[in-house]
């Protein structure tokens, strides 16, 4: 019986090392039965036109030769580059150009001067806009241009998934309300807003002091409708294909400037004048006083940048990790090699993590923001 079963499994695993086999040089195979050019009397070209699939098929050998050479020093100057780029800036260096001293003055610069020749940067800006960027993910495009003079009201990208936010917001309290509110044994929906309507209220009761429940209750919507606004957006931003519009720095620093003025209006209507001795602590020395106001003054002001930037760099960097790995792993995936393919399940497995990972960052940064609103107000109300 042990023996049967060692046998099923040495089997199991020569079929898998099979199809491992197979798949690597099924594409290998396909280039050389059906794209296999014929043989020359000069001799054949198969193994420059296999090796280097992006060079055109019409040219002699010498300009293939000098254009398999070019592609090749690309790939030693560049390590670091995956293939497919290494193919893009060869081609657009040389262009495919039959200009057979144009090709030896190029890969002569190349072998001379390195990564610092003329041929390599020309390449490198010219290839700029060809070779993905993780950062493409985050590009504004404009879908209703729209300006009057240099002023540019466009509708872009970002305006539509805000308004997609803001429809399923208005989605959601519909559900819960179009029976004329909520039920004594809440449905899946009405416990949903439920749950998010006490997960804001806890930190408005812990965080901001000083103040009768009916006061504080005044600050809740606000604060309700920024949590729900960056939960719902930064949890949209994860479904694929969509846009992340609180990765960018001036939709984030309009918010927490916009709640930053509001705060400070608070903390005048609450204390009048005396709101300013926020910026003086009690006892301090008359000859201090200048220096403690302009260091307690300039962190005061940054809290209308911190709490943007915040949000900002964790959402941005978070994007982009998850955009360069996945693009790793594909790119180990297509790669015609064992080693790579056995290895791919490692930065795989790292970007199913980093994915996990993100979404709880996309549902902290949301709580993070609401707590730092709660904070200022509590300091613009009881002067702390």
């Amino acid at each position: 019986m042990n023996f049967l079963i060692h046998s099923e499994l040495v089997v199991l695993v020569l079929i898998v090392l099979f199809l491992l086999i197979l798949r690597i040089n099924l594409r290998r195979l396909l280039v050389i039965l059906v794209f296999n050019p014929p043989e020359t009397e000069q001799g054949s070209t198969a193994g420059i036109y296999e090796d280097h699939p992006g060079l055109h098929p019409d040219t002699s050998e010498r300009i293939v030769e000098l254009q398999s050479d070019i592609h090749q020093r690309f790939a030693e100057l560049m390590p670091d580059r995956t293939p497919q780029e290494v193919l893009v800036m060869a081609e657009v260096a040389h262009a495919e150009s039959r200009d057979i001293p144009f090709l030896e003055s190029m890969l002569d610069d190349l072998n001379t001067n390195g990564t610092g020749s003329q041929t390599f940067r020309d390449a490198m800006e010219q290839a700029a806009e060809l070779i993905p960027s993780p950062l493409e993910q985050f590009s504004i495009l404009p879908f209703i241009p729209m300006n009057i003079g240099n002023l540019y009201f466009s509708f872009t990208n970002p305006s539509l998934f805000m308004l997609l936010t803001l429809s399923l917001v208005l989605l959601l309290v519909h559900f819960v309300t179009k029976k004329g509110g909520g039920n004594s044994v809440p449905n899946a929906w009405q416990s949903l807003v439920e749950l998010i309507h006490d997960f804001v209220l806890n930190p408005v009761n812990e965080q901001i002091g000083g103040l009768s429940g009916n006061v504080k209750q005044k600050f809740s919507p606000t604060i309700l409708v920024t949590f729900t606004f960056l939960l719902f957006r930064n949890l949209q931003g994860m479904i694929p294909y969509s846009f992340t519009v609180t990765s960018h720095f001036l939709i984030t620093l309009g918010l927490s400037f916009s709640l930053f003025i509001g705060i400070t209006i608070v903390g005048f209507q609450r204390n009048g004048l005396h709101f300013l001795s926020i910026s003086l602590p009690a006892g301090v020395p008359l000859a201090l006083a200048p220096f403690l106001v302009l260091l307690e003054l300039i962190p005061h002001c940054f809290r209308a940048l911190s709490s943007g930037i915040r949000l900002f760099a964790n959402m941005m960097a978070g994007h982009s990790s998850v955009k360069i790995l996945s693009g790793s792993a594909w790119t180990m995936l297509c790669m015609n090699d064992l080693f790579y393919f056995i290895g791919d399940p490692g930065p795989l497995f790292i970007v199913l993590a980093l994915t996990g990972l993100e979404l709880g960052v996309a549902i902290l940064q949301a709580h993070v923001f609401t707590i730092s609103i709660c904070i200022y107000l509590n300091d613009a109300t009881n002067l702390h």
